[in-house]
């Protein structure tokens, strides 16, 4: 009892001291727990774009909804439309186009026949700043069928090719100062090799980036118009109307071979009267030549 009541104080004080070093541990990583979200952000520092992100991506119908300060969108879509005369709305969609320092790119016209009925598609470049307006002139112009857009960021894309001209542009600079130093032959011809690699990669760079800022500088819009009452209805939705859509189908595919077989007959005359020309002249020199070998026998065997 003695020697237990002599070790108590000196077993007690290892005890506490074990647990409240226990104790702070616990204490150390529950607060890196706490001082960290689900995925490792500490939630006392603010991520970089991560307050205005939501601003950033909001769409609310048109490309002026969504914020695109300090980024690099380059804009594509369709636009249908029907009018009277598709000729004629093709040439005022031009007319606005290049009046918002636009331009066409390519421009297709179809007039009417006895068979088919006037349309026009055009791939318009509008200006990034000007396509709402410009959209809404276009739209304008007959009724509307139906319009998408489609908005993609290439703020990274853009962001790596200007460090990459940027490192090349440096490199190349770089070896002009070597070239206008170099002492021998051996190392002028190197810095020269090296010196062409490095300029036809930056040109092609630049070519890249100059490509990629006219994407994003000029909308891309494909505009189709056709004339009123020839857009193509929706697809068979009963046995019935998919009888009827199959059977045009087959009258059109028939009236095409029929066509088809119209244009080939002249071709197929002219070909055979030349085979014809041709195997009559290889049947009268085949006649001569086995005339002369009979002579020549007959001259040798008397």
């Amino acid at each position: 009892m003695n020697r237990l009541r002599g070790r108590t104080p000196a077993t007690l004080a290892a005890v506490v001291l074990t647990c409240l070093l226990l104790a702070g541990c616990t204490m150390g990583s529950g607060g890196a727990a706490s001082s960290t979200d689900s995925q490792g952000v500490p939630t006392g520092v603010t991520e970089p774009g991560a307050g205005d992100r939501s601003a950033d991506f909001s769409v609310d119908g048109t490309t002026t909804e969504v914020n695109t300060a300090n980024r690099d969108v380059v804009t594509t879509g369709s636009v249908s439309i029907t009018a009277v005369d598709p000729i004629t709305t093709a040439q005022e969609a031009a007319t606005i186009t290049e009046r918002a320092n636009g331009r066409v790119d390519s421009r297709n016209e179809t007039p009417a026949t006895d068979t088919q009925a006037a349309s026009a598609s055009l791939t318009l470049r509008i200006p990034s700043d000007e396509l709402d307006r410009t959209l809404g002139e276009l739209k304008g112009l007959g009724t509307v069928n139906f319009v998408s857009l489609n908005a993609t960021d290439v703020t990274q894309q853009s962001q790596d090719l200007d460090a990459r001209i940027t490192a090349l542009q440096t490199s190349v600079d770089r070896l002009l100062s070597l070239m206008s130093t170099a002492t021998t032959t051996t190392d002028l011809i190197a810095i020269e090799g090296a010196l062409s690699t490095r300029q036809a990669e930056l040109e092609a760079l630049r070519s890249q980036r100059d490509y990629l800022a006219d994407q994003i500088d000029f909308s891309t819009i494909t505009l189709e118009i056709y004339e009123d009452g020839t857009v193509a209805p929706g697809a068979p939705d009963d046995f019935w109307a998919g009888l009827v859509a199959g059977w045009n189908a087959l009258l059109a595919t028939l009236g095409g071979i029929v066509v088809a077989i119209g244009v080939a007959v002249p071709w197929i005359g002219a070909i055979a009267v030349l085979g014809l020309g041709v195997l009559l002249i290889v049947r009268l020199f085949t006649r001569r030549r086995k005339g002369h070998v009979n002579s020549g026998s007959d001259r040798v065997s008397s």
